[in-house]
């Protein structure tokens, strides 16, 4: 019972419970089924990020440029169907943003296995680089007439539920993001790319020496968030029904803070995709629901900002009191 309480996983958890009791006391709205698809909806590209995230941080590096990447991807697959095959069926747009990603994730994969630069410095260009592109070649062109199965994407609901006013509709872009979820989850798991990933994290030398191919598994790391990038970026911009240059850059301090708030270590070799799920909710819910209690827009980002340092820093003083910072492949 003791150390179901001291993993970070029950802490998140206790704090969501926690905050929608708060929250959901406070304003009976957060209990509608339809806010409740309205939480969902929030956090379907925020876990296709945070699922990149989560493996890049477990091999022991960072990873900034994601955003740039996804809305550079959505922004070049848009304007590629509309050029060329502005009827096709959306499966197209999602197979092209994701190759697209792929290749700007395979930039900064040659960057950092090929030279073994710094990953902060490394993504951080590609993401200065990238986003500074998009300024220069784009500005603030909006593109809203997307192609119509964009359209129909946005518009489709997995389930509705009328309510007094309106419909509540939950889209089944959730389904995007629990496959990734899934994935992530055996390949971490189940796999001996997974185990490797941790060893990388954990101790690079002794994985080095223990025969891993780093500069394979880094490849495959970055290509892979890259890949990621460019799904969450298509569906964004599919549920937005608009390709915007400026949007989604921005988001990503907040997805690496989920990642870690759901118990990921920035120094590597541990992280698992459970605490990245609870993390992603409590910043969605924090994002989303704090203004239903009173909380103004301006002073959210400091609540988020204390939640995030309490539920990191408990796990931090209780490793540091029992003196470990291993990692159990079953708790991923």
């Amino acid at each position: 019972m003791k150390r179901l309480l001291r993993r970070n996983e029950t802490l998140v958890g206790l704090t969501i419970i926690g905050l929608c009791l708060v929250i959901g006391l406070s304003n009976p709205t957060f209990l509608s089924i339809g806010y409740l698809f309205d939480l969902l909806r929030s956090s379907i590209v925020m876990g296709i990020f945070a699922m990149g995230v989560l493996i890049v941080i477990v091999s022991g590096g960072i990873d900034v440029s994601f955003t740039a990447v996804a809305v550079f991807a959505m922004y070049s697959t848009v304007k590629l169907m509309l050029a060329y095959a502005p009827n096709s069926p959306i499966w197209v747009g999602f197979v092209l943003s994701a190759i697209i990603g792929l290749g700007l994730g395979l930039v900064n994969a040659f960057f950092i296995a090929k030279f073994r630069l710094p990953t902060l410095i490394v993504t951080l260009g590609t993401l200065s680089m990238i986003h500074g592109f998009l300024l220069f070649a784009i500005g603030n062109r909006i593109i809203r007439d997307v192609p119509p199965s964009w359209t129909a994407f946005a518009r489709t609901a997995l389930v509705q539920v009328p309510l007094e006013r309106g419909t509540a509709s939950l889209h089944p872009a959730v389904f995007i993001t629990l496959s990734v979820i899934v994935i992530t989850w055996v390949l971490l798991k189940y796999t001996m790319l997974g185990r490797s990933i941790y060893a990388l994290g954990g101790a690079p030398d002794a994985a080095e020496r223990a025969g891993f191919n780093i500069t394979r598994i880094q490849v495959f790391i970055y290509a892979f968030v890259g890949l990621l990038s460019g799904i969450a970026g298509m569906t964004f911009g599919s549920l937005a029904r608009q390709a915007n240059p400026q949007d989604i850059v921005g988001l990503e301090m907040g997805v690496i803070a989920a990642v870690v708030l759901g118990g990921a270590q920035l120094t590597g070799g541990k992280g698992t995709v459970v605490g990245t799920v609870l993390g992603v909710a409590l910043v969605t819910i924090a994002n989303n629901s704090l203004i239903l209690i009173g909380v103004p827009a301006v002073w959210q980002r400091v609540v988020i900002g204390i939640i995030i340092l309490v539920g990191t820093g408990i796990p931090a003083v209780q490793a540091r009191r029992s003196g470990t910072r291993t990692y159990s492949m079953a708790d991923v």
